[in-house]
């Protein structure tokens, strides 16, 4: 059960209505009225909640389990508790996510606007949209429907954001244009200047920076993530990205559709990166590389060269994996092979 001082519940919810929002069906002798409170791990829930199992390593726990009813794959059905409720879907993790959705849903905004945020007289706020204490929204800003600026949030000079979207407390946004249902978590940072300046023997000269960050629909930005501005061309975030936390990405980086960047993770200038891309944590690109769609990049990797589709590359320089795993065995042979005592004369 979430704390109540943080989440409220919606519900209950019939086990009908339920395998509706989950793309699921009832197991067999499921009572389709049954009702369920709310969402819980396998381990603490109770009779009145639902958990799931997606991940064979928790099969003990799922056998010992006193949730009322559970979201399986179907060849786990037959081995679930007899007093369990079943709802059978192929994609459990997928099914819990929507239910807990309609559980605990996003808090609407309320619409106020509060007197003690700073908006220019020229910034147009869209029906719905709510404005905390301490917010400043300047000149020629655009703001959607439904939206929701926290305290503290700046947004600069000609931003525009769209419907449904929700920019966090501290956040930064200048030279930005915003699609609909986006997600900016408190602190990040986007539009500021990109890195770029020119060396010479009188020192660095700064480069004006003078494109813009684009971000497109459904996209999530995590806390104190960084994406800096275009030099010329724009940085581009594609519909459906989700981003972690303290990320950074440079100017004129483009991001495809559906990518996935977790934590620390730093792409250099001027890459482009294709869609369903995801980048582990702590790897880091260098600039001007083409990543191919669908490529996967380990943890840590440090990518150097252009990788191509459907590759998965891990280490750093980083190799194909099938590569880097072969030196792994041969460096291994090697130190065995050096712990040998050579023969005494």
């Amino acid at each position: 059960m979430a704390d109540p001082r943080f989440f409220t519940v919606a519900g209950p919810f019939p086990l009908s209505k339920l395998a509706r929002i989950s793309d699921g069906e009832l197991g067999p002798g499921a009572d389709p009225a049954r009702l369920v409170h709310d969402v819980a791990p396998l381990e603490a829930a109770g009779p009145n909640e639902i958990s799931f199992i997606d991940n064979r390593k928790y099969l003990t726990t799922f056998f010992a389990s006193r949730a009322g009813a559970c979201i399986v794959p179907p060849e786990l059905a037959r081995r679930a508790p007899p007093e369990m409720a079943l709802l059978l879907t192929t994609e459990p993790y997928r099914g819990y996510a929507l239910i807990a959705q309609a559980f605990h849903p996003n808090p609407t905004p309320s619409g106020v606007v509060d007197p003690r945020a700073v908006i220019d007289p020229s910034a147009s706020l869209g029906d719905g949209t709510e404005v905390v204490a301490g917010a400043v929204i300047g000149p020629r800003v655009e703001i959607g429907k439904r939206c929701l600026i926290d305290a503290n949030a700046v947004i600069g000079l000609g931003v525009v954001i769209g419907d449904d979207c929700m920019v966090g407390a501290h956040v930064s946004l200048s030279h930005c244009r915003i699609g609909h249902r986006v997600v900016i978590y408190p602190g990040a940072r986007l539009g500021q200047d990109g890195f770029g300046f020119a060396i010479s023997r009188k020192g660095f000269t700064s480069v004006p920076q003078l494109g813009r960050v684009i971000v497109g629909d459904d996209v999530e930005i995590g806390a104190n993530t960084t994406i800096d501005r275009g030099a010329g061309p724009d940085t581009v975030i594609g519909n459906g990205c989700r981003i972690d936390n303290l990320v950074q990405i440079g100017h004129n980086v483009q991001l495809g559709q559906g990518c996935v960047v977790v934590a620390q993770v730093g792409i250099s200038g001027s890459t482009r990166v294709g869609d369903s891309v995801m980048i582990g944590g702590q790897a880091g690109l260098t600039g001007h590389l083409c990543i191919g769609t669908r490529a996967r990049i380990g943890a840590q990797a440090g990518v150097m060269r252009d990788v191509a589709a459907d590759t998965t590359v891990i280490g750093s320089p980083a190799l194909q994996a099938r590569d880097y795993w072969r030196q792994i065995v041969v460096l291994k042979q090697m130190v065995r092979r050096s712990k040998v005592k050579e023969p005494e004369a």
